[in-house]
C-alpha cells in the first residue's frame, strides 16, 4: 500500500497538481523557515547579500546546463520515447509495458546522466578555479573582505550543481514516467539540508554553514528520489555515446533555451551588479521578498505546468490538437483562478506576511518595511510569472524552444533597462519592479506568439472567466482592507504573533467573500474544483 502511494503513476492533471501542489507547499513553507532563520540570524546586511551573491555563479551553472536540458529536451524526448515503446507493445501484445521494460528509455537515460555528468563536473571545476574574478565581477560594490567570503562560500556550492544536476536528470525521468510524488519531495529535502546548516552549521563554521548546508541540501534532494527511480527498473550503467540520436535531439531542443535560461540567470547576475552598488543588504531584501513572492508562483504556477506538461507532449505527439488547445485552456483558467485571489491577498497583507516570516532577531521594523514594499512591486507581475512556466512548456511539448527564448531575452532586456532606470532612484524597490515588468513583458511576447502557433484557444470562454476572477478578486480585495481598518482600531501588527492573528483573520475574509462572489458568478473553475473533490472523495 505504502509502495503503491509512493512510487504509484498519478495519471490526471488535476490529481498530479495537487501532489505536486501539496509538496511544493511543504517546500515552500520549508522555505519560509528557512528564511526565518536566516534574517532573524543576520538581518538584511552584509552577511545575506555574501550568501545570496555567493549562490550566482553555481546556480547559474546548473540552470543552463541542466535546466534547460530537462524541461525543453529531456521529459518531451524521453515521453515520446516512453509512449512510442508502449503504443508498439500494446499494438503487438494487447498490453502496456512495465516501466521496467522500457529499455530505450533506460538507455537514453543512462547516457543523458554520463553525458551531463561530465560536463558539470568539468565546467564546476573550471568555476571554482576561476571563482575569485567571477565574484569581483558580479558583486563590484563588495569590499575586499566581502569579495574574499564569497569566494569561499562560492567554491563550497560547488558541489551542488554536480548533486543537483544528476537529481534534475533523475527528476525528469519520474516526470515522464509520471511518477510525482517523490519527484516532488525532492525540493524539500533540499530546504531541510540548507535550514540544518543554518541551524547547526553558522555556529562551529560561522558563515560558511550556510554553504555546507546548500551541498548538503543537494545531496539530500538527490538521494530522495533514487528509490523510486530503482523501483522503475532502473539500472545504472556508464554509457557514453554523443551520436544517439535521442541525445542529439535533446541537444537541439535545449540549446534555444539555454540562451533563454541565460538571459533569465543575466537578469539575476545584473540584479545582484545593481544590488552591490546600492544600499548594504539590498540583495538580501530582493531575494528575501522574491522568496516570499515565489511561494505562489511555485505553488499554483509550477505545479499546474509541470502536472500539464506530460499530457501537454503526448497530446502534440499524437497530433491531437484541439485535446492540446483543451488541456492547455483550463489549466491557464485554474492558474489564474488561483493566483489573482492570492495576489490580492498579499497586496493587502504585505506588512502582515513579511512580519510573520522574517520580523524576528536581528530583522528590524526597517527590514521589514523595505521587504513589505518590495513585495508589493513584485506581486505586480505574480499572474504573469505564474503563467509563464506553463506557456513555455506548451511550447516545449511542441519541440519549439525558439519563442521561449525570444520571450526571455525580451523580457530580460526590458528588466536591465528598468533596473538601470530605477535602481538608483528607488533602490531595491526600484530593482524589484524592474523584475516586475521584465516578466509581465516576456509574458506578453509568449502569450501573443503562442496565440499565432495554435490558433483557436476559446478565448471567449478565457476572457469570461478572467473577467469573473478578477470581479471576484476585487470585491474580495475590498472586503480586506475594510475589515483590516476596523480591526486595526483593536489590533497592533507590531509583532509576529500580532501580523499572524490580523492575517489569518484578514485572510478567512478574503476567502470566503472570494468563493461566496465566484459561487454567485457560477464560476467554471470553482465547479469543476467541487466536481473533482466530490468524485475523489466518493472513490
Amino acid at each position: 500500500m505504502i509502495k503503491k502511494i509512493v512510487f504509484g503513476k498519478v495519471s490526471s492533471i488535476a490529481n498530479a497538481a495537487i501532489v505536486v501542489a501539496l509538496a511544493s507547499f511543504a517546500s515552500r513553507l520549508l522555505g519560509v523557515v528557512r528564511d526565518h532563520v536566516l534574517a532573524r540570524q543576520f538581518g538584511a546586511g552584509p552577511a545575506l547579500d555574501i550568501y545570496y551573491a555567493a549562490f550566482r555563479i553555481p546556480d547559474l551553472i546548473y540552470n543552463l546546463v541542466i535546466v534547460g536540458a530537462i524541461a525543453a529536451g529531456f521529459v518531451p524526448v524521453l515521453t515520446g520515447l516512453i509512449k512510442s515503446n508502449e503504443d508498439a507493445s500494446e499494438s503487438e501484445t494487447g498490453t502496456h509495458l512495465a516501466p521496467a521494460q522500457n529499455e530505450e528509455a533506460w538507455k537514453l537515460t543512462n547516457n543523458v546522466i554520463t553525458v551531463f555528468s561530465v560536463v558539470l563536473v568539468l565546467l564546476s571545476m573550471v568555476g571554482f578555479i576561476w571563482s575569485k574574478q567571477l565574484v569581483k565581477w558580479i558583486s563590484p560594490g563588495f569590499t575586499i573582505q566581502q569579495v574574499n567570503i564569497t569566494v569561499i562560500m562560492t567554491r563550497i556550492m560547488f558541489l551542488s550543481p554536480v548533486l543537483m544536476g544528476i537529481s534534475g536528470i533523475v527528476s525528469g525521468t519520474l516526470q515522464a514516467f509520471k511518477r510525482f510524488l517523490v519527484f516532488s519531495l525532492a525540493p524539500i529535502m533540499y530546504n531541510i539540508g540548507i535550514i540544518f546548516g543554518a541551524l547547526f552549521l553558522t555556529k562551529p563554521l560561522d558563515i560558511y554553514g550556510l554553504a555546507w548546508g546548500v551541498a548538503i541540501g543537494a545531496a539530500l534532494h538527490l538521494g530522495v528520489q533514487i528509490p523510486a527511480l530503482y523501483h522503475l527498473g532502473f539500472k545504472f550503467r556508464w554509457y557514453w555515446s554523443l551520436s544517439d540520436t535521442n541525445l542529439r535531439e535533446i541537444f537541439k531542443l535545449m540549446i534555444p533555451r539555454l540562451f533563454g535560461l541565460a538571459t533569465a540567470q543575466f537578469n539575476l547576475i545584473i540584479t545582484t551588479i545593481f544590488g552591490s552598488l546600492i544600499a548594504s543588504g539590498s540583495i538580501a531584501i530582493f531575494n528575501l521578498a522574491n522568496n516570499l513572492q515565489s511561494l505562489p508562483v511555485g505553488l499554483i504556477g509550477v505545479s499546474f505546468a509541470i502536472a500539464a506538461f506530460p499530457t501537454l507532449s503526448q497530446f502534440y505527439s499524437r497530433q491531437d490538437f484541439r485535446g492540446f488547445n483543451s488541456t492547455l485552456n483550463q489549466t491557464l483558467r485554474m492558474i489564474l483562478f488561483v493566483v489573482l485571489p492570492v495576489s490580492f491577498m498579499l497586496l493587502v497583507l504585505k506588512t502582515e506576511v513579511v512580519t510573520i516570516v522574517l520580523g524576528a532577531g536581528q530583522f528590524t521594523s526597517n527590514d521589514v518595511a523595505l521587504t513589505a514594499n518590495a513585495l508589493w512591486a513584485f506581486v505586480v507581475s505574480l499572474f504573469a510569472q505564474a503563467l509563464i512556466p506553463l506557456l513555455a512548456r506548451a511550447f516545449f511539448a511542441r519541440h519549439d524552444t525558439i519563442a521561449p527564448l525570444v520571450a526571455g531575452v525580451v523580457g530580460a532586456v526590458a528588466n536591465i533597462f528598468f533596473a538601470w532606470l530605477m535602481a538608483y532612484r528607488f533602490g531595491v524597490v526600484g530593482l524589484t519592479l524592474a523584475f516586475s515588468f521584465g516578466a509581465i513583458v516576456n509574458f506578453l511576447v509568449l502569450a501573443w506568439w503562442l496565440k499565432k502557433k495554435i490558433g483557436d484557444l476559446d478565448e471567449q470562454k478565457l476572457i469570461e472567466s478572467l473577467l469573473k476572477i478578477i470581479g471576484a478578486s476585487v470585491v474580495m480585495g475590498g472586503a480586506m482592507m475594510l475589515s483590516r481598518m476596523l480591526l486595526l482600531r483593536w489590533w497592533t501588527v507590531d509583532t509576529m504573533w500580532q501580523g499572524l492573528k490580523m492575517g489569518v483573520v484578514l485572510a478567512i475574509i478574503g476567502a470566503a467573500v472570494y468563493l461566496m462572489v465566484c459561487v454567485l458568478a457560477k464560476s467554471r473553475e470553482l465547479n469543476y474544483l467541487r466536481g473533482r473533490f466530490k468524485a475523489k472523495m466518493a472513490k
